[in-house]
């Protein structure tokens, strides 16, 4: 029961906003003559900053990881399943972003 009770209210979370889309899609279309170049500009600086930032993330955690299996050897292969998904969570941040910059590039949403 609680289960489903759950599942009632994040479906309801999710869809609300559909029927208030279609009054804002109204609004969007008389000032999206000007979004257009700069969907494209904000893609590709948010996949800049994106990218860059998570290779520096990616390079002081690795870092930090041989830091302390230096430290300690026997925790080796706990530090480096840590680091592992460390890695993953962070790069999934860049994924996102992708996403995000896919999306103002091909199905732009200010059209």
């Amino acid at each position: 029961m609680r289960i489903v009770l759950v599942v009632l209210i994040l479906a309801l979370g999710l869809f609300g906003g559909v029927a208030s889309a279609q009054q804002a899609a109204a609004a969007a279309e008389a000032r999206s003559s000007w979004l257009g170049p700069f969907t494209v500009v904000a893609a590709g600086i948010g996949m800049a900053l994106a990218a860059g930032l998570c290779g520096l993330g990616q390079a002081r955690a690795i870092a930090a990881a041989l830091e302390g299996i230096s430290r300690q050897p026997g925790a080796a292969a706990r530090i480096q399943t840590a680091m592992i998904i460390g890695l993953a969570l962070i790069e999934s941040l860049a994924i996102y972003t992708l996403v995000v910059a896919i999306i103002l590039l091909f199905a732009n949403p200010f059209k």
